[in-house]
């Protein structure tokens, strides 16, 4: 996994491609692709992403700020 640019974030707008909450997870795969993940289904999927090489943004911390 690697970190994205600081100047990203995610903003309500933002939705899960999993279920529909808020996203907190922007993975950009190697193909290209974009999805975004809720803190929930971010981890669920986790292991896969790293292997896959994909790009995580989390912004997950801003939960326990709430």
């Amino acid at each position: 996994m690697t970190a994205t640019l600081a100047t990203e974030h995610l903003t309500t707008t933002d939705r899960c491609d999993r279920c529909g909450a808020q996203a907190y997870l922007l993975v950009r795969l190697p193909s290209g692709g974009e999805l975004f993940f809720c803190n929930h289904h971010g981890r669920e999927h986790e292991g896969v992403l790293r292997e896959s090489g994909a790009d995580i943004h989390d912004e997950s911390a801003r939960l326990a700020g709430s």
